[in-house]
């Protein structure tokens, strides 16, 4: 057994460690701060995500994969990876969009693949948080975090009621204590990064693209 096998054995074989619950005071102080309205919440995530240069779509939640449907056509995608195991993947299997590529297999079996000809990634959102326009993605053996992290174009799907003011609400309201994944994920934008002469770039170590389709009620 290698080194790497050896510590890699002793990190699963330890117990999990729980996460403690905020102390009084901080719950104090956070419950002190003024919040934004629940009916405003999407409205300000959009504004705060769209600042930081992504793309966002308001639709009705029965829509959306129609909305898809029409990026993929508009942004010339070839190849959209998803997640078949997931409610939305499924709903995506379904809709007969041309160039669905299911993540069903370890990556080690088609990296080169993964990293070269993927056009595209569609995943979830545990929620969002309204105050700095950021998104939470929770990866799991269904939806994994390359998912977000490799393709040059990423949609997202934030359900509307899901968005929350801060991310002190999101940790408390959405039970993070309880556990969390090997990598929980807060997507601020498009990826990006910026020299020692502070040039912002896009899409150094990542997505160039973020497109968020927002979930809301169904038409009027």
């Amino acid at each position: 057994m290698s080194a790497r096998d050896r510590i890699l054995a002793k990190l699963r074989a330890a117990p999990a460690q729980p996460l403690t619950s905020p102390d009084a005071s901080i719950t104090a102080h956070y419950a002190s701060l003024p919040r934004t309205a629940k009916d405003k919440l999407a409205q300000e995530f959009a504004e705060k995500i769209t600042a930081w240069h992504a793309e966002v779509h308001t639709v009705p939640r029965s829509q959306w994969v129609e909305k898809a449907r029409a990026i993929v056509a508009e942004k010339g995608i070839a190849t959209l990876l998803y997640a078949p195991a997931t409610a939305h993947g499924k709903a995506l299997a379904a809709s007969g969009i041309a160039g669905l590529k299911a993540y069903d297999r370890p990556i080690e079996a088609w990296k080169q693949e993964m990293f070269d000809g993927i056009d595209a990634a569609i995943t979830g959102t545990r929620g969002a948080i309204a105050e700095t326009g950021t998104m939470i993605l929770w990866p799991d053996a269904d939806e994994p975090r390359l998912m977000s992290l490799v393709p040059p174009i990423h949609i997202a799907l934030v359900d509307a009621d899901a968005i929350l003011p801060t991310l002190y609400d999101a940790i408390t309201a959405q039970g993070w204590s309880k556990g969390l994944p090997t990598n929980a994920l807060l997507v601020t934008g498009p990826s990006k990064t910026a020299d020692i002469q502070q040039t912002l770039a896009y899409g150094a170590h990542g997505p160039k693209e973020l497109i968020v389709l927002l979930l809301t009620g169904e038409a009027q």
